[in-house]
């Protein structure tokens, strides 16, 4: 609807929080699926699985290699806070690997561990109580040419700030807030 992007990650707590029917043009979207407190039912998960992949959606889980090889995602999401260097070997077993960071050292750590896509955070203000600096759309875009790499910006982002995108150089989002709500409308993000 307001931003086209090359690729859009969704990242999801429950595969309730989506609905899949929703999106449109599926090969374009991500979806990284976050444990937070209690796995889901795995039997449920490999359907939801199943599904995104005759949809063309990648299915990606977040910091679990048994996870990963029991459902057969089609990779991993390395956590800003994981600095496991050995997780590069994955890359070996065709997974794709794609993390998050949220300062130069840590992007440096990402490059180590193979990531082809780093979610840079915090570009927008959050209501976090304990997260409450963020960098903005100036600062994103001096960090991008910098460092010459294409960071994915994350944290955020909202319907009422959807638009400010635009004036950010970058091939894709990802998204967690907004997929939180209930319901969470996909199809009037994009």
């Amino acid at each position: 609807m307001f931003v086209y992007k090359n690729k859009y990650f969704l990242i999801i707590e429950s595969i309730k929080d989506i609905d899949l029917s929703n999106i449109k043009n599926t090969h374009k979207f991500n979806i990284i699926y976050r444990k937070v407190n209690k796995i889901e039912n795995i039997d449920k998960l490999i359907k939801f699985r199943k599904l995104c992949n005759s949809k063309k959606i990648n299915f990606f889980v977040y910091n679990d290699i048994r996870l990963l090889s029991d459902i057969r995602a089609n990779g991993l999401y390395i956590s800003a806070f994981n600095q496991n260097l050995r997780l590069s070997l994955i890359k070996k077993f065709n997974f794709k690997i794609v993390g998050s960071a949220h300062n130069i050292k840590e992007i440096n750590i990402k490059i180590s561990q193979g990531c082809s896509e780093i979610f840079y955070s915090r570009l927008f203000k959050t209501s976090y109580s304990n997260k409450k600096s963020f960098l903005g759309l100036v600062k994103y875009n001096l960090m991008r040419n910098m460092l010459k790499r294409n960071l994915t910006p994350l944290g955020g982002i909202k319907l009422t700030n959807i638009n400010k995108l635009k004036s950010v150089r970058c091939n894709s989002i990802a998204i967690m807030s907004e997929i939180k709500k209930k319901p969470a409308i996909i199809s009037r993000l994009f």
